[in-house]
């Protein structure tokens, strides 16, 4: 009997470091760029309750995922959503970005934002 408990003790613990070593995979985000990318720069982004961006484009494209809060989102021309924890976005290069908001007057908004450079250009350009 005890070399039987031995082995199911011994193969319950291979399950379990299977498990442990497995790999989870999931897409938030696919998209094409046109553009030769020499450079990045990755910025970690706080926004107070109720705070909003003016409108503003990139002059390179800006990926980026809401580490918490959620964020009303609005690109020209499209529909504005709602981003929530955990979601990622893009700001296609030079379009004019309406809302990126946080949707909540009583948390912060925190994302993440990674700019895609060609050279030098500014992370920004606010539009009055």
């Amino acid at each position: 009997m005890k070399p039987f408990i031995i082995a199911v003790l011994m193969l319950n613990s291979v399950v379990m470091i299977a498990q442990q070593k497995t790999i989870s995979r999931k897409e938030l985000l696919k998209t094409a760029l046109d553009q030769k990318v020499t450079s990045t720069e990755i910025q970690e982004i706080t926004m107070a309750a109720g705070q909003g961006a003016p409108k503003h484009l990139h002059p390179c494209p800006v990926l980026g995922i809401i580490n918490s809060g959620e964020a009303f989102f609005q690109i020209e021309g499209q529909e504005k959503v709602v981003l929530h924890t955990g979601e990622a976005f893009y700001e296609p290069k030079n379009v004019k970005i309406l809302h990126f908001d946080n949707a909540s007057t009583e948390k912060p908004l925190v994302f993440t934002a990674i700019y895609l450079k060609e050279g030098n250009e500014e992370n920004i350009k606010f539009i009055k």
